[in-house]
């Protein structure tokens, strides 16, 4: 260290951070320029050595044996025949079958292409609308009378079956309560009309117990004309009705076909 640098007084950092860098160091060890000159050096020194040293050599070509030849044989070369591996395995030429078809005579195919002279068919005019006449002939339409005013004519019904109306109230089950044994037995009454009831259909709803739960009657829309009093009367027969226990609740129909009696006679009850 020089005295004038040693005796100059030291200057705060804030003052030297504005100086400009010096130049930096020579780098140290192998540059890329150097690399790359000793990879061409290396690959120059290679193709030399191979140009100097190297030897042409002739290529001498093999000698060729063992080549297959081929020879034109007549068909009456057996030895070559015997070397077939399909002899016996497919048709030969030679073999007594193959003979004895090769002399059969074909069938001729017919021959279709021939042709005839037309023979024209001459009217005969003595037979037109022969067979016609003799259709109108043999069938003649058969005769009415022009009768348009015809005879009324009386026509009597035929009278009833005495089993066409009930003689008794009768009980009709259907649904799953047929396989239901009844046990009650009640008494069907008779209604005392002077016409003709329509028959009481109730849908019933039996429980376990086979007591009947529900009794509804069962009504049409356009039915307007049915009997309110027989229906009332019909649902609360079907609901003293008894049947046998069961595991689970079963839906039925219960049909009722009432029995009628005048008004003025005493109403019969058939059990």
């Amino acid at each position: 260290m020089s005295d004038a640098s040693a005796n100059s007084p030291a200057l705060p950092p804030s003052q030297t951070e504005g100086w400009l860098e010096g130049p930096l160091p020579p780098r140290e060890g192998w540059t890329t320029r150097k690399f790359i000159f000793l990879i061409c050096f290396v690959f120059v020194f290679h193709v030399a050595l191979v140009v100097l040293f190297g030897t042409k050599k002739q290529s001498i070509p093999r000698p060729v044996g063992n080549i297959p030849h081929l020879q034109l044989a007549d068909g009456g070369n057996e030895l070559i025949a015997l070397g077939d591996p399909t002899l016996f395995a497919r048709p030969n030429l030679h073999d007594v079958v193959t003979e004895y078809w090769r002399h059969v005579t074909p069938p001729t195919p017919p021959n279709f292409n021939w042709t005839e002279d037309p023979r024209y068919l001459l009217p005969a005019p003595v037979n037109f609308g022969a067979t016609f006449e003799g259709f109108i002939q043999s069938t003649k339409p058969g005769e009415y009378p022009l009768n348009f005013k015809s005879e009324p004519k009386l026509v009597i019904p035929p009278a009833p079956a005495d089993n066409s109306l009930p003689l008794a109230t009768t009980m009709r089950i259907s649904g799953d309560l047929v396989h239901r044994r009844l046990l009650s037995t009640i008494e069907l009454p008779a209604l005392p009309r002077n016409d003709v009831v329509a028959p009481s259909t109730i849908q019933a709803l039996v429980d376990q117990a086979g007591n009947v739960a529900s009794a509804v009657v069962l009504k049409s829309a356009m039915d307007n004309t049915r009997d309110t009093d027989a229906d009332q009367a019909a649902a609360q027969l079907v609901r003293n009705l008894r049947f046998a226990p069961a595991p689970a609740l079963m839906f039925g129909q219960i049909t009722i076909v009432w029995h009628t009696v005048p008004t003025n006679a005493v109403p019969a009850t058939t059990p």
